[in-house]
């Protein structure tokens, strides 16, 4: 590596592709697994042999029973918090936009779990005050439909975030498995939310061809992109994004836990920086794929032979392609800029 990793812990950064319980590290998931006895081990290996995934499926039913563990507004509060404090103390973090999945959350469960959405905003709200205060962290949401439940879990998400938004919230996405889940019947629901100031940053092309990716972009109106990664298999979309600017936002040791791609060596990201499109490096549900935003970082330097500033330029990117306020925004540039 060309980079010390000790440059890269110490750089200023933002998250744009996080989600909110996929944050929670395995001494997070073995508190609430404590509070909520059952399907998830609470001791720390059992836990990393938990996050073993066969394959993307697998990955979406160990995904869905952590989920499970997120019962009440306490467990949201101290998840948020906790995951905040990790974020801003070791990984460097200033600004991160987490993708939350309310309905995961609100709906009533088959034990007649569930909370009430107001309870669900203010806890993310009171830990996302309280963050900011204690770590110097700014946090943003993003409201995302998880796709495997259909069209129900869309109808619900988009009323949470018209009719029970939170000052936090900036953006509308949509998450989950993609196979058999396509894009354009969520169309009306993406429509509404941009209608109302939210920004579209769906999950494309993570397990689906390129066409997920066009679906995203000319249906959705997706102003960044989750993933991506078949985008390479497609030139006159390579061409598209790197002329409209859209961010893909990149997850290598995501890809390759979920089987997205076969080896590291043969990610697409080196592709699509040479084809000039604009990448955002992130690292989806870190704990659970064993990585951290860091490395994410020295992952993509060694894939792009990159100097300091390479990996300064790649700090620059996320900040610029977040939706944070401008003052954020000139402030972590600055903060990058001057980090020796």
């Amino acid at each position: 590596m060309r980079v010390d990793p000790a440059f890269i812990a110490g750089l200023p950064k933002a998250e744009l592709h996080v989600h909110h319980v996929g944050s929670a590290s395995p001494r997070i998931v073995s508190e609430l697994a404590r509070r909520h006895p059952g399907t998830v081990p609470d001791d720390p290996e059992e836990l990393r042999r938990f996050f073993e995934f066969r394959d993307f499926a697998h990955f979406i039913e160990v995904y869905l029973a952590v989920v499970d563990l997120v019962r009440t507004p306490e467990d949201v509060r101290v998840l948020t918090y906790e995951v905040a404090r990790e974020m801003a103390t070791e990984q460097s973090l200033r600004y991160a936009e987490l993708t939350c999945t309310p309905y995961t959350s609100v709906r009533p469960h088959e034990d007649g779990v569930g909370m009430p959405i107001e309870a669900y905003t203010e806890a993310l709200e009171d830990a996302r005050v309280a963050a900011e205060r204690d770590f110097g962290l700014v946090l943003r949401w993003i409201y995302d439909i998880p796709g495997e439940a259909g069209l129900p879990a869309a109808d619900a998400t988009l009323d949470y975030a018209l009719h029970h938004a939170c000052d936090g919230l900036v953006g509308f996405g949509l998450g989950g498995p993609e196979i058999g889940v396509p894009r354009p019947q969520f169309q009306p629901h993406f429509d509404a939310a941009r209608a109302a100031g939210l920004r579209s940053v769906p999950h494309a092309g993570e397990t689906t061809g390129p066409q997920t990716v066009w679906d995203a972009l000319q249906l959705l109106g997706a102003e960044r992109i989750g993933h991506g990664t078949s985008a390479a298999q497609d030139p006159a979309l390579l061409e598209h994004l790197a002329a409209t600017g859209v961010p893909l936002e990149v997850c290598p040791s995501s890809n390759l836990a979920t089987r997205a791609v076969a080896t590291l060596e043969e990610h697409p990201l080196p592709r699509f920086v040479e084809a000039g499109v604009t990448v955002a490096i992130a690292s989806d549900d870190p704990p659970m794929f064993g990585t951290t935003l860091n490395r994410e970082y020295e992952l993509a330097a060694d894939l792009l032979d990159l100097d300091e500033e390479g990996v300064r330029e790649l700090a620059r990117t996320s900040v610029q392609a977040s939706f944070a306020p401008d003052g954020v925004r000139r402030s972590l540039l600055a903060a990058i800029d001057d980090h020796a």
